[in-house]
């Protein structure tokens, strides 16, 4: 079997996909509204999906690992979810007033995550960090934001710096100006990264990070580079961001600030928030998100308008957030017990299959996330988004793409996987079961 094999296989299973990408290509740029859900030959198109699985217009289930963007912590469709909104949006959709179900999900979130003091819902994650960012300039005072190179936040233009290799080029057109006040410093690195934020330290505003390198890899931090950027961010009054799109509710129904012992002056929240609808929502400390209070402010040039958007707080995603949260803290135990312990037996497993067939691979994640990276000659460690950028890159789509076509298992290819409550150990076994098929077709 070779490469070309697997391409011919796929087109010939997907063929009503193959007419649908041609007409997409008509309407939007690439075929696509978000750049990453293209893949060669051509994305398949999904009409239903319902827990672990995603179908496809041509009838093909797949056991799906990406997870609506790692998403779904619950798996697609969960019934306790569907049943909510189906009661919701017959009693509509958009208010465009206050509705009781954003003071239900609000309350919750804080009840588990009790630094999120205040917070404010938006539609998305990247209104979300976007928000974080005006904040902590309207409370400093100062102008430069500091991110990770790597590190993705959405595709708002004070953030859309250093997220692709190579990272000291401009991510694309029209983005000069606003990456004027934004540095990058490297992911677990602490010395240089400090070097890097003394040297701008007076007029730094605030530093910005992810728990966990997320889109860039899946790479956990080391050695305390968390907890030396949060006392460095302290020292110098300096806002210390945490990004937790990714990390909340899945690392922990507590957050990634919890198990890393941090103490955020805001930190951000998104994709699990939403129970699977449109989410953004920016917590933290009430002298902070109070700048955004519009209310009895005689000076109006005082407040920090950061908005939310019509769909912000609309009634369905504020019922999906709030069904899912519930779920989660009333199963805390039973949930996080079983998808951690697969991501962990996932990891191990397939790192063993690797290493039997004398393939140099490095898996990195943490809990229910796990990624693989094929080793080279420039590459013996996974540390930070270089690395990764520097793996074997093609070895992994490679092998990604095999488990589309030949498997109907779903990794969006380069991109992280998620386990789901709705997976079983039956479905890691069978993920291993393909690699080794994978590394026996002699294709990686």
């Amino acid at each position: 079997m070779n490469v070309n094999d697997d391409v011919e296989f796929y087109q010939q299973h997907t063929k009503n996909s193959h007419l649908l990408y041609k007409n997409s290509l008509n309407l939007f740029p690439g075929g696509i509204s978000h750049n990453i859900r293209y893949f060669k030959p051509y994305p398949f198109f999904v009409k239903k999906a319902i827990g672990k699985y995603l179908i496809d217009v041509d009838d093909n289930r797949y056991t799906d690992y990406w997870m609506g963007h790692w998403a779904l912590i619950l798996g697609h469709s969960p019934k306790n979810v569907s049943l909510a909104l189906s009661k919701q949006i017959k009693n509509g959709t958009l208010y465009g007033t206050v509705n009781n179900a954003s003071i239900e999900l609000a309350d919750t979130i804080q009840k588990l995550m009790p630094k999120a003091e205040k917070m404010r819902f938006s539609s998305t994650g990247s209104e979300a960090t976007m928000y974080a960012v005006r904040l902590a300039r309207a409370a400093s005072r100062k102008r430069i934001v500091a991110k990770i190179i790597g590190g993705w936040h959405g595709f708002n233009s004070s953030l859309l710096k250093s997220v692709n290799y190579p990272f000291e080029i401009e991510e694309g057109l029209g983005l000069d100006i606003d990456s004027k006040y934004v540095i990058s410093i490297p992911f677990n690195d602490i010395d240089l990264s400090l070097k890097l934020l003394n040297q701008i330290k007076e007029d730094l505003a605030c530093i910005i990070v992810e728990p966990i390198l997320a889109g860039a890899g899946c790479i956990i931090p080391h050695n305390e580079y968390l907890q030396r950027l949060q006392e460095f961010s302290k020292k110098y009054n300096i806002i210390f961001i945490l990004d937790e799109i990714v990390t909340g509710f899945r690392l922990s129904i507590h957050g990634a600030y919890k198990i890393f012992k941090l103490d955020p002056d805001l930190f951000t929240l998104g994709k699990i928030a939403g129970g699977g609808l449109p989410i953004g929502v920016v917590c933290g400390k009430n002298e902070i998100l109070s700048l955004s209070n519009p209310i009895d402010k005689k000076n109006k040039n005082l407040i920090c308008s950061i908005g939310g958007g019509t769909f912000a707080s609309n009634p369905v995603t504020m019922t999906a957030g709030l069904k899912t949260l519930q779920f989660l803290k009333n199963n805390e135990n039973q949930v996080y017990s079983k998808i951690d312990n697969l991501g962990k037996y996932t990891r191990k497993e397939l790192q063993k299959i690797f290493d039997e067939n004398n393939i140099e691979i490095k898996i990195t994640g943490i809990g229910s996330l796990f990624n693989i990276h094929f080793l080279n000659e420039k590459v013996k460690e996974i540390n930070n988004a270089n690395d990764v950028a520097l793996a074997d890159k093609e070895k992994l789509r490679l092998y990604h793409f095999a488990l589309i076509s030949r498997h109907k298992i779903f990794f969006l290819p380069f991109k992280m996987g998620a386990i789901s409550y709705q997976h079983s150990k039956t479905d890691v076994d069978y993920l291993l079961k393909s690699t080794r098929s994978i590394i026996d077709s002699k294709i990686l």
